[in-house]
């Protein structure tokens, strides 16, 4: 059979996330539907990049070496999927997507527990607007007021620290005064001393 008239070849198997099937009772819907949408677009990229294409691309290749060129495309195809089997394993792992999935289910399924009516505007803008701001404002004056305190506690302790600072400055400056003029009275005293000993110079 030659070149561009071999039989077509088989479909390539549709790619499976994880390499395991889901179902309700181990993963959320949103989970699955993720894993469905990723699954029909790479098998739309896998059908798109069929082994027609692949050998239009190698024709003088492909017409010496059909077997061949038919193994090359196989094994490309088989690391293709599993790099992007890998890559959006890893995706969903370091954004800890199953987490996030179950977070919105259990929620939804909060929502739909609840049997108390849903927030309604009253029809009075001013009302709403203030129902809605007045939470919000509450939190940040608290938030404020807290930061407030923190800060003048710190202003506090740094006016004590340089007060106490202040003092140990005058303290040792009494006390290099006090020295200063201990100093002055021995000398003094020595000069005497010698001048009483020795007697005035004639």
């Amino acid at each position: 059979m030659e070149a561009g008239e071999e039989a077509a070849p088989e479909e390539v198997g549709e790619w499976e996330p994880g390499g395991a099937s889901f179902s309700s009772t181990t993963a959320s819907s949103r989970s699955v539907l993720f894993d469905s949408v990723v699954q029909r677009f790479l098998s739309a990229f896998l059908k798109a990049g069929s082994y027609q294409h692949f050998v239009q691309c190698y024709k003088r290749f492909y017409k010496f070496q059909p077997e061949v060129t038919r193994s090359i495309y196989d094994q490309f195809v088989t690391q293709l999927q599993k790099s992007i089997k890998d890559e959006i394993e890893e995706i969903k792992q370091e954004g800890s997507l199953e987490e996030l999935f179950n977070s919105l289910d259990q929620l939804e399924e909060e929502a739909r527990e609840k049997t108390e009516p849903g927030w309604r505007p009253s029809g009075v803008p001013e009302e709403d607007l203030r129902s809605t701001l007045l939470p919000y404002y509450l939190q940040q004056k608290e938030f404020l007021q807290k930061t407030l305190q923190k800060k003048e506690a710190e202003n506090a302790s740094l006016a004590q620290a340089v007060l106490t600072g202040r003092e140990r400055i005058a303290a040792m400056q009494q006390e290099i005064k006090e020295r200063r003029e201990a100093w002055q009275a021995l000398s003094k005293a020595q000069k005497e001393l010698v001048m009483a000993v020795v007697g005035p110079h004639e």
